[in-house]
């Protein structure tokens, strides 16, 4: 174990050297495999408040946190603000970072970061707080001769970064542990779209996953989130791209952990102290496998609803996830990838393995959807048919992902898709 890691005694910690060891131990037999993840992750109710420590051992003496502004709001950053302080760290807060954050959100960042001379920066929210803080700990370093525009695409980042940690608020995104980071750009033709940086210096020195920071979430964004989550362990396990024994084997956990702890983290007791922790590492774990093994059509089809009528990121997937699983189960290989995952998917009912399990896993997530008190369709959300040709026109640009999807999918099936969300 590192000396980072020995110093924070007490607490789960893995590191990159593990995770490295684990992937030459699983990689089948003439394939190369390569796993990329945080260098260190940290998980303990409270340890947000050892931010000080963690910074200030690295030599840090100014730092930037970037969060938004309700967060801010509510306080959940003061404490984390007076740990640094303790420690001797300078510390500010950028608290301007919307839902899927523009890059003009990115620029402000920037230029805050440039101005209080940060050394180190800080994500502390959602997945759009922890991409803008990516971003910033790339463009804000003294030695970046790139812009944004630059670094869109895949492995398109030259040079370094400043050091950066995050701590996620809600068990979603798995943006702590990611390679990626999505901004909201305008198009050639003027037109929002989502557009991805991604490169293996994205990953974080420190991921912190403190469940006490997510106890007060509302409901909503819990479920929001928790099948965002739960959405990247189904697109991992299945994806054409690169899957591989390690993402599938955090898959299946992180699967297990979110669909057995989501209905007490929304219904019965949200204060759950343990429910809120299996949610926040089941989402880290997704995270690890989605960034190794990349998401496909959900995620393809979510992303217009995002970025052309403001749908939270999450809802956007639950809204098309069970037709796309409808979709992929027609695939025989699909099926037998959604039968294999079902095992590990928590019910709350009496469900089982069947002749059509695939069928059953696709129940189920209704039901979830239901239980959880989810929009489930796209007309719920404002939308009509009318939308459709624009939704199918945006979902095929999404070029980086298309080809993941389980099943081979066109222009026709994504049209057909989008209809049967209505």
């Amino acid at each position: 174990m590192n000396s980072l890691a020995q110093r924070l005694g007490g607490a789960t910690v893995a590191t990159a050297s593990a995770a490295r060891a684990a992937a030459v131990a699983a990689a089948p037999a003439g394939h190369e495999l390569v796993f990329k993840t945080a260098k260190v992750l940290l998980s303990r109710p409270g340890s947000s408040k050892d931010l000080g420590k963690l910074l200030s051992d690295q030599g840090c003496r100014r730092a930037l946190i970037v969060t938004g502004p309700c967060l801010r709001k509510l306080g959940m950053v003061d404490q984390a603000l007076a740990s640094l302080r303790q420690h001797g760290v300078s510390a500010e807060v950028f608290h301007d970072v919307e839902a899927d954050p523009s890059n003009t959100v990115v620029d402000a960042a920037v230029a805050a970061a440039r101005d209080t001379e940060a050394q180190h920066i800080v994500g502390f929210g959602g997945g759009s707080a922890m991409d803008v803080a990516k971003m910033v700990a790339l463009l804000a370093d003294p030695a970046c001769t790139q812009t944004l525009d630059d670094m869109y695409g895949v492995e398109m980042v030259s040079g370094t970064r400043l050091p950066l940690t995050l701590v996620p608020t809600t068990a979603g995104s798995g943006s702590e542990v990611t390679s990626i980071s999505i901004i909201k750009s305008i198009g050639p033709g003027g037109e929002p779209m989502k557009k991805a940086v991604v490169s293996a210096k994205l990953l974080p020195d420190c991921a912190v996953l403190d469940a006490e920071l997510t106890l007060d979430l509302p409901t909503k964004v819990t479920a929001d989130t928790g099948v965002d989550a739960m959405v990247h362990c189904i697109e991992a396990f299945t994806s054409r791209v690169k899957k591989n024994p390690i993402s599938d084997a955090l898959a299946r956990e992180g699967l297990r952990l979110l669909s057995g702890a989501i209905r007490a983290s929304v219904v019965t007791n949200p204060r759950d102290v343990e429910a809120r922790a299996d949610m926040l590492l089941g989402a880290c774990l997704a995270g690890m496998a989605f960034n190794n093994s990349p998401v496909g059509a959900v995620h393809a089809m979510a992303y217009p609803l995002g970025s052309h009528y403001g749908i939270t990121h999450g809802l956007s997937n639950s809204l098309v996830l069970p037709h796309v699983l409808d979709f992929n189960r027609g695939d025989p290989h699909g099926a037998a990838l959604y039968a294999e995952l079902l095992p590990h998917f928590h019910t709350g009912s009496n469900a089982h393995v069947g002749e059509d399990a695939a069928q059953t896993l696709v129940s189920e997530v209704r039901k979830l959807q239901q239980d959880l008190g989810m929009p489930t369709r796209l007309t719920d959300v404002g939308l009509s048919k009318d939308d459709v040709p624009l939704l199918t026109r945006e979902a095929m640009k999404q070029t980086r992902l298309l080809p993941n999807n389980v099943r081979e999918i066109g222009h026709e099936d994504v049209e057909r898709i989008y209809t049967a969300a209505l």
